[in-house]
Formats: C-alpha cells, structure tokens, sequence
C-alpha cells in the first residue's frame, strides 16, 4: 500500500500575513473605527502580555475645564478600545492559521459585556497610554484587565471587562 504523503497542517501565520494582519488592525483601529480617531488612539504594540495604545492630551477630551484633566469618559472608552485590542491580538495568536481578514471577521462579532473603571488620580498629563492584559480567553467570552497611565508613568484609571466573542 502506498504511503501517503500529507502537508503539514499551518501552525502559524506566515510573516507576511502577520504583517497583513497588524496592518489591517491598525487601519481598522486607529482609521475606520471612527471614534477611536476622534480620541486620536495609536497603537503603539499588540504583542502579549499587555498590547498597548497611545493619545494625546487635546482640549477636546478635556472634562474639567479648570483643571484641563481627561474626561471620564474618554478614560472609559480608552479602556475599553484597549482591551478590545488586547483580545485581538490574543484571538490571533489563538487561531493562527485563520487570515487577516478571518481574524478581524471574528472582531465584528466581538461586544462589551461588562465594564469597569476605577478613576485612582486626575487624568492630567501630555500624553497618555494605555495597555490591557488578557486575564481568561474562554470560547464565548473574553475576560481582560487595562491600565491608564501618563507620560511620567503615573497611574491614572485601571479598569476590567469582560466581552462576548462570537
């Protein structure tokens, strides 16, 4: 009987569709996704543990007009933009061999849950940056923990969620 030769079975994204993959997000993120562009957000890196966003101070996203600190609720939709991220990139890594375009289709499906902010200091600084971590990544739901800090390190909101994936 002959012996059948089968292809290896892809075990992960090829360089090239990786990079297709976080060109895509970061279009989709910072671009298409257009209250994410008016908050100006860029991501700044989506490799695990805590893929990362940045923004700067813009007297648009001021909330206190006598203290020129971040609107609450430009931090809770930081946070929020944030773990979504975070959850893409852990969704990728979770299924590699699905496309760019798979894996961003799985985002469409993708809904906040449940959303928690902890306001800890005045949202003041120049510029601010925000990072999430993946705490649990079921096959319905997605649990993740998001940080806030400023330019100088100082932690200004942490915050938790949990999403529906699909």
């Amino acid at each position: 009987m002959p012996h059948h030769h089968e292809e290896p079975a892809l075990t992960h994204r090829s360089a090239e569709e990786q990079a297709r993959f976080v060109t895509a997000l970061t279009d989709m993120f910072e671009q298409r996704i257009r209250f994410n562009a008016l908050l100006g957000l860029r991501l700044q890196s989506i490799a695990p543990p805590a893929p990362s966003l940045r923004f700067d101070m813009r007297p648009e996203l001021v909330g206190h007009f006598l203290y020129g600190r971040l609107h609450g609720g430009v931090i809770s939709a930081v946070l929020d933009a944030t773990a979504g991220l975070a959850l893409m990139a852990a969704i990728a890594d979770k299924h590699p061999a699905d496309t760019a375009e798979q894996v961003l289709q799985r985002f469409s499906r993708m809904g906040t849950i449940d959303l928690r902010v902890d306001f800890l200091r005045q949202g003041v600084g120049k510029h601010f940056e925000a990072s999430a971590e993946v705490t649990r990544l079921g096959g319905r739901v997605g649990s993740t923990q998001m940080r806030l800090v400023n330019e100088e390190g100082v932690l200004i909101a942490t915050g938790a969620a949990s999403y529906i994936l699909a």
